[in-house]
């Protein structure tokens, strides 16, 4: 999953929203685009925003600011238009490659293993000549992801999950020592047999099985091209950071750390060889430092532009709505966050949360409207009541523990729990983030459990030890450390979005150190139901599979899930077709223009 750099975040969950897309349009929400006349080239946008990202190397960047940045300046195979209709901007399109590859026209083989790709023409680095994007820049950045120094948690199981060799490339890699001429040395010497440059033009991918999302795999900017000459810095260092390459519309030619940065127009780029992106701004620069509500005065009076990894305060979005404000944009997501998780191996009162029962019970424990608030109440989230939310693959519907309102029923909560054999309630031990808004949300838990007789003590932990202490360490798990918690899910894309939701989270078998099943939830039925839809190249087949496992985890209560957010953002006057890219959760900035004017 992205990691939304929205404030102190770690995996899998952030302090404000996730992702979505814009699909409305009137009062100000919905698609924002202000698109009146025709493109304008010209001018320089003005981004604005608190951090830096997490890493400049497409090798191991995991915030969605990070992509933000990543699309003015890197390529992929495939990538996702700029669109207001959901159902354009959530479908993979070729970026690099001529085509979408499928059975008819060659690019998937008869078994489904083995993928060919195309390069289009006119693909350049920023280099000096500029030169051809090459199979082999491909097959470079695909190498560059094992390497063992700044490699991004979650992405490397993407690929090698899928890709031939893959996994056995990686192990290798781990043991090479962490060292410019070492990596360049292992990195040329070995290869993934899984992946093959047969030419200049032509990729071929042998997959270990067929896996009907692996475009979408092939979308994630992880899967960039990298031109030879990264093979002279270490992975995403200092060094590396000062001397990044460009192949797409902006290339980066100044940058402070944790200040600025400065992007030119690539001179290599050309249109006729990017559907995606366009090149209307003659630079783009973005300041860092500002906090949320300084971006937001910022943009208002029209010093600023975009925002970086903020979005609108929450406090000011009614004032906005109700004055119709054609520079506010809100944008539905398509997450699950914050959600809670039981750890269903506590030993804790008598291993209670290891019992169906009593984790059904507590499912009408939480008064999802009143947690709802903590985030901006009605207006910029929704109640959810399963674990796939709408815009994901597999979603339909479905309220196995309704309560009226989503307001929660402490009565029956009491009830269930008394028939589970807990008639005096239960002591739960709450381990939450002290960033944020997590604070809020564990003692909006707190207060509704206290209404079924459950009493909930807190352990808060630094964001930073939240996963690999807690929720990822199984010995914590284990020894009862911990019996709740409250983490958030952003999928990595959507539409056929197995693998980046109900695989990571459900599948048991993938439980140890580092694994995102944190309760250790397991169901040879919800297993077999997730084989099932990560082999089939049939869309609907997926859905039913995904379908049928969402349904028998709410069966199980493995997870309480409490709503899915929506992402408020601003604008300046002077920006024009500001689109919402669901993969960022930020305008893209390679399709804006700005105002002549201006």
């Amino acid at each position: 999953m992205t990691l939304v750099a929205l404030g102190a975040t770690a995996c899998g969950g952030s302090t404000t929203s996730g992702t979505g897309t814009g699909n409305g349009s009137g009062s100000g929400q919905g698609a924002n685009v202000n698109a009146t006349g025709s493109p304008t080239r010209g001018g320089t946008l003005r981004v604005i925003g608190n951090a830096d990202v997490d890493h400049l190397d497409t090798a191991s960047a995991y915030y969605t600011t990070s992509y933000s940045l990543e699309r003015t300046f890197t390529r992929q195979l495939y990538s996702y238009p700029a669109s207001t209709d959901k159902n354009k901007a959530l479908e993979p399109a070729p970026d690099v490659a001529t085509e979408l590859p499928t059975k008819s026209n060659g690019g998937i083989s008869s078994d489904g293993r083995t993928i060919t790709v195309h390069l289009r023409d006119g693909v350049r680095w920023n280099t000096t000549p500029a030169r051809q994007v090459t199979a082999a820049d491909f097959v470079l950045g695909f190498k560059r992801l094992c390497n063992p120094t700044q490699n991004s948690v979650g992405a490397p199981g993407y690929f090698e999950d899928t890709i031939a060799g893959m996994k056995d490339y990686c192990a290798a890699f781990a043991s090479v020592p962490q060292n410019v001429a070492a990596f360049m040395d292992f990195m040329t010497s070995h290869d993934i047999s899984g992946i093959q440059a047969v030419d200049d033009t032509t990729l071929r991918f042998t997959l270990t099985k067929p896996a009907g999302d692996f475009v979408n795999i092939l979308a994630l900017p992880f899967s960039s091209a990298a031109p030879v000459e990264y093979l002279n810095y270490m992975p995403d260092d200092a060094d590396f950071r000062q001397h990044t390459l460009s192949d797409g519309p902006y290339a980066i030619t100044k940058y402070v750390p944790g200040q600025s940065y400065v992007l030119g127009r690539n001179p290599a780029w050309q249109q006729s060889s990017d559907p995606l992106r366009h090149q209307y701004p003659n630079g783009i620069q973005v300041t860092l430092g500002a906090d949320e509500n300084a971006v937001q005065q910022q943009i208002a009076a029209g010093t600023q532009d975009l925002e970086w990894d903020t979005t609108v305060p929450t406090a000011d979005v009614p004032t906005l709505k109700a004055g119709s404000d054609a520079r506010l944009g809100i944008y539905p997501n398509y997450d699950s966050n914050p959600f809670l998780v039981f750890n269903e191996q506590s030993p804790n009162n008598s291993g209670a949360l290891g019992k169906v029962a009593v984790r059904q019970a507590l499912e009408y424990a939480v008064d999802k409207v009143a947690l709802g608030q903590i985030y901006g109440g009605t207006t910029l989230n929704t109640p959810l009541d399963q674990v796939i939310p709408p815009g994901n693959v597999g979603y339909r519907a479905i309220d196995p523990y309704r309560t009226t309102g989503s307001r929660g029923d402490p009565a029956k909560c009491k009830s269930m729990l008394a028939a589970a054999g807990y008639p005096n309630g239960l002591t739960l031990t709450d381990v939450y983030r002290t960033s944020g808004k997590h604070p809020d949300v564990y003692q909006s838990v707190q207060a509704d459990f206290k209404k079924c007789g459950v009493t909930i003590v807190g352990k808060p932990a630094a964001a930073s030890d939240y996963y690999g202490k807690y929720l990822s360490d199984p010995t914590a798990a284990k020894s009862g450390v911990w019996d709740v918690s409250e983490p958030g899910w952003v999928p990595d894309w959507y539409g056929n979005n197995g693998r980046a939701i109900v695989e990571p989270l459900f599948d048991g078998r993938t439980y140890g150190p580092g694994s995102t099943d944190w309760g250790d939830y397991d169901n040879a039925r919800v297993n077999a139901d997730i084989d099932k839809a990560l082999s089939t190249t049939d869309s609907s087949q997926a859905a039913s599979a995904l379908h049928d496992a969402d349904t028998q985890i709410m069966k199980d209560a493995a997870l309480i899930p409490f709503q899915t957010q929506s992402t408020p953002l601003m604008r300046s006057e002077r920006v024009h077709n500001a689109v919402f890219w669901p993969f960022s959760t930020e305008y893209d900035y390679s399709n804006v223009w700005l105002d002549p004017a201006s």
